[in-house]
């Protein structure tokens, strides 16, 4: 019984924010403000610590579960770097079949089975989306499902 309620309290907070409420304002944007006191780098660079996102508008949001590295085939490749390419391209699948893409992601979560992977991945999700988005993202290392697979990706986008 408890499940069925917070199913339904999901499905009408969903309603409502994909409802007329949400009907997009004249420059309607996902705006990144970063509190003052923030933690900077020795550059004056924010170090995103924290990531607060003030929506301003959003007529659809998609929930993205874990996107893997594993191809049409069922195949993931041997190497990390390899893998969280074909991770964002899945995840970047899903963002296309909601005709959404990168520029649309308002929050990420980044599963890692190896703590050593995080510079790497870091190097490789800032080039994806240099110039396209700038999401709150969260990194968790963990173990993943399959252990041949070293990162899972998901996502919430916006637009």
């Amino acid at each position: 019984m408890q499940r069925r309620s917070f199913l339904l309290t999901s499905a009408a907070a969903m309603t409502w924010l994909s409802g007329p409420a949400a009907a997009p304002m004249p420059g309607g944007k996902v705006v990144d403000e970063t509190a003052p006191g923030s933690p900077t780098a020795p550059n004056g660079e924010s170090i995103h610590a924290a990531q607060p996102h003030s929506i301003t508008a959003a007529t659809r949001l998609l929930f993205v579960s874990g996107q893997i590295p594993v191809d049409a085939q069922g195949e993931a490749p041997q190497d990390f770097s390899g893998q969280c390419a074909l991770a964002w391209a899945n995840l970047e699948t899903q963002l296309r079949a909601a005709d959404m893409d990168l520029q649309h992601l308002a929050k990420l979560t980044v599963f890692l089975a190896r703590g050593s992977d995080r510079k790497r991945e870091r190097e490789i999700r800032r080039r994806l989306l240099a110039g396209r988005a700038d999401p709150a993202v969260s990194v968790v290392v963990t173990g993943i499902y399959d252990e041949a697979w070293r990162i899972e990706i998901e996502a919430i986008a916006l637009a």
